[in-house]
């Protein structure tokens, strides 16, 4: 039995040696541990300390009311530095046994005999001091799937005192082994924002890590170590990197190749009037400032610029200008809309659309959005419009457009059709922390429906994921892109004579990824430069961007999804798929479902369930879930879900009245399951069974909505034969007086639900039973043939053909 004692009452002390170095919170940071034996871990050092140093290591946990959480097999290693040792240096710390321990530089020495880490779940605290009143400098916490909570047994650990998590404390997730993936190494604040990132973490439970892999240099912010200078056909004084300061005194175009690529630099000054150009598929990355003193800095549409540190400046000098030119995608006519965020400061509205018309570019209240009825009711059934139309208003051309915010613009009416078009936003970049006010609307019939329109507020793209991570108490896990597909048309529901259509939404889920919208194009987690989105407010607040949220490679401001459009995908990621929609009059709909850690079969809200905006869709397919009558673009589901038995319900709703040829295809393949499986359409209301995965399905369907009529099945004999044959004939469907039609089966099965379409698929009863016999009044069908659809107690669906009389 282990004996439990509060280090209240003794511990060993350790006080500091004469010149030593005082730390204090986040001037050390751990890099790795492995807890697979033998037992390993590593720290960076955040600050220069002089010989004789001491920092205490142990795998006692905390308790949140003060004081360590003790047993046997747990410990402390306190290692001391034998020399002056600079910023950046990292040491590792290896038990090699018979209670001794290796470092890397220094001596470390096991002070409690107990140090043990363990692999379900421990924790790894950096201090100084006594164990009576140490002061914390950093801590990791592993191997269990509840991360920080108070410390009660030897595998749990609140936060220590003075440390916060995500600052100078990090959970890095239910794994053994654990390491930095160097994400940032350049400067002190980088890199301790990054460590104490549990994405920026990777590890495995069976398979020791590599410590030490990272090179670090602690460049003082605003400084730099060395300088470089281009001068037209070379960089003299060396190659640009993140500590170097960075002159452009001739021109340079990121796309030349050969000398002229992207690069980084710890600051950045244009002079000469020379002309900096980040061209399409490059990006530029400065850790601190830019100067623009006598030349230009051009972005193109789909390159990135970044500025890493948050008090790094942007300054235009009086003889600089700076500039993002952004094209759109193709437009067919003046009236297709594009969503717009202003990447500078102080463009007005006039100034970066000049031609649209003074009645065509809008902001969106979220404060007026109200959304209690159907448009043109009071019924009480929301429809994702507002009820006043009080929510857009129009954007002056004098309006100055404020960062983070979004704007609607159509195009000129003047020139040729069909086109792409152009925006240039000029001015000072916008870069580190912005601040967007959002709205939740408690007038709302459902307040998590609060819709605001916000938008990219920097020259490069943005991490949805992780601008959503550091906002999730205000901002919801869904965001959804205009693509401007579909012409506006009178007969789409809203508040206008003519009114666009939602299928032209594309949808992303920080869970379970993407579904495109009318056109095609699945959009991925990063949002391009300039871009204006739509997010669903939890609450009062500001959402916060941030230059942690910038991506500064060569892919992520693609304008739209850029990838293989393949139906395969063999890389080993999670089994995702997705199913379009399309017919032979222009509808173009998609879902997707993605099993994907985190996700259930039920509703798990928007992170991982984005629900389909169907108030202006001539036809649209969606998925749905037991124990919600929500529609669905995106459904996130447990990755244990996949197997032959999965069943995915899909519906479909169509208002087009003319003879229409309908197809469901499989537009795109994620993961080793769906890659190596066949994926069969099931057709209840037709009774057939078809290979998905080897053409698409067409149908044609009359108007309605047809909640339960296709199924995703992974199997040819999802019921045996023999058993479908036999329930078939034991259910009897009997008319008797009055409309009223009684369904029976003759054996123990219990009857759940009775669908009844005509023969056109137009569904027209949907009822719930409980019994193996169930009588229904059913006085709308007249004396015609009709299809009964029955689903029993486990799970079988039996279809009949049968007259009324």
């Amino acid at each position: 039995m282990k004996k439990i004692t509060l280090l209240i009452l003794l511990s060993l002390t350790f006080n500091f040696g004469v010149g030593q170095t005082a730390l204090s919170e986040g001037e050390i940071a751990i890099t790795g541990v492995n807890a697979d034996n033998p037992d390993q871990f590593s720290f960076v050092l955040l600050t220069d300390i002089s010989n004789t140093t001491q920092i205490n290591f142990t795998d006692f946990g905390w308790i949140s009311t003060g004081g360590f959480y003790t047993v046997v097999n747990e410990g402390i290693v306190s290692w001391t530095a034998n020399s002056n040792l600079p910023c950046g240096t990292e040491i590792v710390i290896e038990n090699i046994g018979s209670g001794n321990f290796s470092a890397t530089s220094g001596t470390a020495l096991l002070t409690d005999a107990g140090f043990n880490l363990s692999g379900t779940g421990d924790q790894l605290l950096a201090y100084q001091g006594n164990l009576t009143s140490p002061t914390f400098i950093s801590a990791v916490h592993f191997g269990n799937s509840v991360g920080w909570t108070d410390a009660t047994n030897t595998n749990t650990s609140a936060v220590p005192s003075g440390l916060t998590d995500g600052t100078n404390a990090v959970y890095i997730g239910n794994i053994d082994n654990g390491i930095y993936d160097c994400s940032a190494t350049s400067n002190q604040t980088l890199i301790l924002v990054g460590l104490n990132d549990n994405t920026n973490w990777s590890g495995s439970n069976t398979i020791r890590q590599t410590l030490a892999s990272c090179a670090y240099a602690c460049v003082a912010i605003g400084s730099c170590a060395s300088t470089v200078t281009w001068n037209g056909t070379t960089w003299v004084g060396g190659t640009p990197d993140l500590t170097t300061e960075v002159n452009i005194d001739a021109n340079y175009d990121t796309g030349n190749g050969g000398s002229e690529v992207s690069f980084k630099a710890c600051s950045l000054t244009i002079n000469n009037g020379a002309i900096l150009t980040v061209d399409n598929g490059t990006y530029i990355e400065v850790e601190n400032d830019v100067l623009v003193n006598d030349g230009q800095l051009r972005v193109n549409t789909q390159a990135n610029f970044v500025q890493n540190d948050n008090n790094g400046t942007f300054t235009l000098g009086s003889s600089g200008t700076a500039s993002v030119n952004k094209v759109t995608a193709i437009k067919q006519n003046w009236f297709y809309y594009t969503y717009w965020s202003s990447p500078v400061v102080g463009e007005t509205i006039a100034d970066a659309f000049p031609d649209t018309d003074n009645d065509r570019r809008f902001w969106f209240n979220a404060a007026n959005y109200i959304d209690e009825h159907t448009v043109g009711t009071t019924n009480g059934i929301p429809d994702d419009i507002d009820d006043n139309n009080d929510d857009w208003s129009y954007a002056l051309g004098t309006d100055v457009m404020n960062p983070g915010v979004g704007y609607a613009t159509t195009s000129g009416r003047l020139g040729f059709f069909p086109r792409l078009d152009t925006a240039d936003f000029i001015g000072s970049f916008n870069t580190g922390n912005i601040n967007t006010p959002v709205v939740n609307n408690p007038l709302n019939v459902l307040p998590a429906y609060s819709w605001n329109f916000i938008g990219n507020p920097y020259p490069s793209a943005i991490d949805f994921i992780a601008f959503q991570q550091a906002n999730s108490s205000i901002v919801d896990g869904t965001a959804y892109f205009w693509s401007q597909s579909l012409p506006l048309h009178g007969s789409n529901p809203g508040n206008q004579v003519a009114n666009f259509n939602q299928n032209d939404y594309a949808t992303f889920t920080v869970g379970t990824g993407g579904a495109a919208g009318a056109n095609g194009i699945i959009p991925t987690q990063y949002i391009p430069s300039a871009q204006g989105f739509f997010i669903a407010g939890l609450s009062n607040g500001n959402a916060t961007f941030t230059n942690a949220m910038r991506m500064a490679d060569e892919t992520s401001n693609s304008q739209f999804f850029k990838g293989s459009n393949s139906k395969k995908n063999t890389t080993t990621v999670a089994n995702k798929l997705w199913i379009d929609l399309a017919s032979n009059n222009g509808v173009f709909n998609q879902v997707l479902v993605g099993y994907v850690e985190g996700a259930t079969k039920g509703n798990d809200g928007m992170s991982y369930d984005a629900p389909k905006l169907l108030s202006n869709v001539f036809a649209a397919l969606y998925t749905s879930m037991e124990n919600s009558d929500k529609k669905f673009a995106i459904q996130g589901k447990a990755p244990s879900d996949l197997n032959e038995n999965e069943i995915i319900d899909l519906g479909f709703i169509t208002s087009i009245d003319v003879e229409t040829l309908y197809t469901l295809s499989i537009a795109q393949l994620e993961g080793d399951y769906l890659n190596n499986n066949t994926i069969y359409l099931k057709d209840n209301l037709l009774d057939k069974l078809h290979d998905l995965s080897d053409s698409d399905y067409t149908f044609t369907s009359e108007i309605g909505e047809f909640n339960t009529r296709f199924q995703i099945v992974f199997t040819n004999k999802a019921l045996s034969t023999n058993d479908s044959n036999l329930n078939n004939n034991r259910l009897t469907i009997i008319e008797l007086d009055d409309n009223h039609v009684n369904f029976k089966m003759s054996n123990s099965l219990t009857i759940k639900k009775v669908t009844i379409y005509d023969l056109l698929g137009r569904e027209l009863y949907n009822l719930k039973g409980e019994n193996s016999s169930e009588t229904y009044e059913l006085s709308k069908l007249k004396s015609t043939i009709y299809i009964a659809k029955v689903e029993l107690s486990n799970g079988e669906i039996i279809t009949k053909k049968t007259i009324k009389r």
